[in-house]
């Protein structure tokens, strides 16, 4: 290969921090505007449990109907969740809630997520218990990453209905700073809950059965924080009544002050810790520490090739008068040695 060749092939100085700079610029607009909407929503994927437990809770045993107090009450919730779609998840969810190691409640749902908002979709065979006519609204359990301080519909699943969570203020959880929001249910009939129950629960001595629905009176407080939208820790004040059709009266079915395991908020605030971490960088921490480095690379490569172009143009102008002296040197030399004619 000829020294020209070679020449030619030599990449101009500058080329190659300008292409890293660019890059850089490049990487620093993407990780904000493309990649942390991709990482911020919920996964499409998983498994989880959440179990809540209140000490010192009672409710009606339904095989003697009578009162017991004084019990540990647990609650359990199953979320299975499968991608549906680009932006959807579909969650089949069951609800367990246990005393003494006997079931005194269950129930199932299926909803359909928007990852990104963390709402229920009316789509693809969501159903409460069964019942495919409800239309789920509201957030299903995680807030959207990022959103701003505001109240948010709930999907109640056993009154059907999406009371407000309202933001109350911030907190302090496992060490992270989160927001508290609380969610009022009043006293509310649960659809398709009526069922036969012994008259005396009502009147004492009547003989015979009564129709009587559940009735449910719920107040739960949400601790989340507020750059992935984890919820880190959860409370909840249930009081559930039957109450006769067509007649006054009511008995406590179940009463209990549900809050989420120990181990599970500090599971759960690590993993928003990390989370967090990382939701940060792609927004912010990153791109300010790409863009800059990526600017000051590009004008260092544009700087390098504006001298690179001067100093070759210097030295072809320094060379222009030896090689005009050398072409006359020869045009004597040439004269000289010239013989004359005769």
């Amino acid at each position: 290969m000829s020294a020209d060749d070679t020449a030619r092939r030599r990449l101009p100085r500058g080329t190659v921090p300008a292409a890293v700079g660019a890059f850089l610029l490049t990487l620093a607009a993407m990780l904000p505007l493309y990649v942390y909407d991709r990482v911020a929503v919920l996964p499409a994927q998983g498994r989880f449990e959440v179990t809540m437990v209140a000490d010192g809770a009672g409710y009606l045993d339904t095989s003697r109907w009578e009162w017991v107090d004084g019990v540990r009450i647990i609650r359990n919730t199953s979320v299975s969740a499968q991608p549906h779609g680009p932006d959807w998840s579909a969650w089949e969810m069951s609800v367990d809630t246990v005393a003494e190691g006997a079931m005194i409640d269950h129930w199932s749902r299926r909803v359909i997520v928007d990852r990104g908002t963390g709402r229920s979709v009316n789509c693809c065979g969501e159903h409460v218990n069964g019942d495919r006519a409800v239309r789920q609204a509201g957030l299903v359990f995680s807030w959207p990453a990022g959103v701003g301080e505001a109240d948010h519909p709930f999907y109640d699943a056993e009154v059907r209905a999406a009371p407000l969570m309202e933001f109350e203020g911030t907190d302090e959880v496992a060490g992270l700073s989160v927001r508290r929001y609380t969610q009022e249910v009043s006293a509310t009939q649960v659809p398709e809950s009526a069922r036969e129950v012994p008259a005396r629960l009502f009147t004492p001595g009547a003989q015979g059965t009564v129709t009587a629905g559940r009735w449910l009176q719920v107040v739960r407080t949400y601790w989340v924080e507020p750059v992935t939208g984890t919820v880190v820790n959860t409370h909840e004040a249930r009081l559930e009544t039957l109450r006769p059709q067509n007649a006054d009266g009511e008995v406590h079915l179940l009463y209990a002050e549900l809050g989420l395991r120990e181990n599970q908020i500090a599971g759960r605030a690590e993993q928003a810790r990390v989370r967090s971490l990382t939701l940060r960088a792609l927004e912010s921490w990153a791109p300010w520490a790409l863009g800059p480095a990526g600017g000051l690379l590009l004008a260092a490569g544009a700087v390098l090739a504006l001298r690179d172009r001067s100093r070759g143009g210097g030295r072809a102008g320094d060379d222009a008068p030896a090689v005009a002296d050398a072409k006359a040197a020869d045009s004597g030399e040439t004269a000289g040695n010239r013989v004359p004619s005769a």
